[in-house]
């Protein structure tokens, strides 16, 4: 049977290429797949004919694809991925095991990012970055031109951040959660105020970055953090998305949109991270390929669509209008339905709870109760995390994008989650074969 223990081999013996790949499972050309990625060593056969391998390696990649083959085949032939991270059943979802929507409606985006991470909670933990770091990414910001998209802002950020950290390349867990800690901060103090154009809050941003740098961008206090980053993340996040004095109810349901999105098992972003830290790139360079992914309109972006179509419905004072628009344009209806959750999106529920306790945020909220109830002449969808995030932005002054920012910052914690994963996997296990479907080769060079 395929599953059986193969019987031990003697630890001194040099295996063929045919008796390695039995050992192992696979094809012979399999096996020098595995000598190019450097997982085996290979030596030429006594007299220069075939290559030999050392035993005591292969039975140890053995042991270990065995014990680390997490990526198999799925349902449909899609890709499946062990991981202890996030579970999505029933129309319920859960952080390690916890009850996510639960363990958001009590703690703090920091403390459920914490949990993510390291499966243990620290109360009123914060996540302060070092001053030369904002300086640089600030820089890098200011240098976009001033229609650069939120997920274009935070990408740069991110590899300017990268630049000014000569140890990015340590891949130790500890390491990586220090990342993790600056990292969240230091991409929300990159992006400029609301209601301020960029090119004239330039000057203002170097006046405060310069008096703490010696010229370098490396802040003299680095390593303690900027004083003002003291504050939870939710807080410094509102002044970044809306020009209006925040609120504590309205807080309240940023901070917990922000632990609510902090991840959501394998969705595209997440996969292209993964795949990112299958390679070993670093922690800030798989979550710029997360961010690279999130721009699509049926990810990260699909909360600005939903904005739009809200506020549609607030200038005409009905959804009827709208939604005949959207599905004459042979569009599907934003903020509505979800391939995971056949019925109610358990996060969409969590935030029209607490938006019920912000009195602005009412008749955003009848407006996406009328796009339901219209929406549901034609198909039975329920409203998902988007329309819940249109809902927090078009209430509270924000644009359009501050969806996209939101859903950005808080799902690269659940990106460096999934990094820290691939981290302890076994080296480009994330490389699926292609099915060649092209020309029958040797094929005649074009002319």
């Amino acid at each position: 049977m395929r599953d059986q223990e193969p019987a031990p081999v003697d630890p001194g013996r040099r295996l063929s290429t045919k008796e390695a790949a039995e050992l192992l499972g696979v094809k012979p050309e399999t096996v020098y797949a595995y000598v190019s990625r450097g997982q085996l060593s290979s030596r030429r056969g006594s007299g220069g004919r075939g290559s030999t391998f050392d035993a005591r390696e292969v039975e140890a990649l053995a042991r270990r694809n065995r014990r680390e083959s997490t990526v198999t085949p799925g349902a449909g032939n899609e890709l499946s991925v062990r991981t202890r991270l996030t579970l999505i059943e029933s129309d319920r979802y859960y952080f390690r095991g916890v009850d996510a929507v639960d363990l958001a409606m009590r703690h703090s985006y920091e403390e459920v990012a914490e949990w993510l991470w390291t499966g243990r909670l620290r109360p009123d933990t914060t996540f302060t970055a070092p001053a030369g770091s904002v300086a640089v990414a600030r820089r890098a910001v200011d240098a976009l031109p001033e229609h650069a998209a939120p997920a274009d802002l935070l990408r740069v950020a991110t590899i300017a951040a990268a630049t000014a950290d000569p140890l990015r390349f340590d891949l130790s867990e500890d390491a990586v959660l220090g990342t993790a800690r600056t990292l969240i901060p230091t991409l929300v103090a990159a992006l400029p105020p609301a209601g301020r154009d960029r090119r004239d809050d330039r000057r203002h941003h170097y006046s405060r970055t310069d008096s703490r740098t010696d010229g370098r961008g490396q802040g003299r206090g680095e390593g303690r953090g900027d004083r003002r980053d003291q504050t939870p993340l939710a807080r410094r996040l509102w002044t970044r998305l809306s020009p209006r004095e925040a609120d504590e109810a309205s807080l309240r349901v940023l901070d917990t949109a922000l632990a609510l999105l902090v991840d959501h098992d394998l969705a595209a972003s997440t996969l292209a991270v993964r795949v990112a830290a299958s390679a070993r790139a670093h922690a800030y360079a798989a979550v710029s390929a997360g961010l690279g992914v999130i721009e699509g309109p049926l990810h990260g972006a699909a909360s600005g669509l939903a904005h739009r179509m809200l506020q549609d419905v607030l200038d005409q004072g009905d959804a009827g209008p709208v939604i005949a628009d959207e599905l004459r344009a042979g569009r599907r209806i934003p903020g509505l339905g979800h391939r995971l959750y056949p019925g109610e999106d358990p996060r969409a529920r969590a935030l029209f709870s607490l938006l019920e306790g912000v009195p602005r945020a009412e008749p955003a909220l009848l407006a996406a109760r009328d796009i339901v109830d219209t929406a549901a002449r034609h198909a039975p969808l329920h409203a998902n995390v988007d329309l819940a995030l249109a809902v927090l932005t078009a209430s509270c002054g924000m644009s359009a994008s501050a969806g996209e920012t939101i859903f950005a910052v808080a799902r690269t914690a659940g990106w460096i989650a999934h990094a820290l994963e691939e981290y302890g996997e076994r080296p480009l296990r994330m490389r699926p074969s292609g099915l060649y479907a092209g020309p029958k080769p040797p094929q005649p060079l074009p002319e």
